[in-house]
């Protein structure tokens, strides 16, 4: 009789052991979708916009702007890490404040300021909207 339950408690608890392993790879799965999930959202938010500023940059759109300018930061924390292919000059001398010899000779005085293909340069902080409807760029 003693072997009969020793055999019946063997399977028992390998039957929980099995039980066990099961919810901890169900659990580590899950773990692992919802970290896929949340660094391909990041990841989206970061770089949906690359199509509309690759856009901005085949448009011959170009901005100008201060590192120091707040309006020209907010300006360019709408396209996140997009950014980096939208056509930009720096207009600013870090070290003495001026103006670079070439927004001088575009003659800006307010940042940051867009020109659009030949035109003169507008200043202001355009929407990606406004900027959308003045260059035919959609948005995603």
């Amino acid at each position: 009789m003693s072997e009969e339950r020793r055999k019946r408690r063997e399977e028992r608890d390998a039957s929980a052991r099995n039980g066990k392993s099961k919810k901890m790879l169900m659990y580590g799965g899950i773990l692992i979708l919802l970290a896929a999930a949340f660094i391909g959202g990041r990841y989206y938010r970061n770089h949906k916009y690359d199509s509309f500023a690759k856009c901005l940059a085949a448009k011959q759109v170009k901005m100008y702007g201060l590192s120091w300018c707040p309006h020209c930061i907010d300006q360019k924390e709408m396209f996140g890490d997009a950014f980096h292919f939208v056509p930009y000059v720096e207009c600013g001398i870090n070290v003495t404040k001026e103006e670079t010899p070439e927004c001088k000779a575009a003659g800006l005085t307010l940042f940051p300021s867009w020109q659009f293909g030949t035109e003169p340069a507008k200043a202001g902080v355009f929407s990606l909207d406004a900027l959308s409807d003045k260059t035919g760029c959609s948005l995603p």
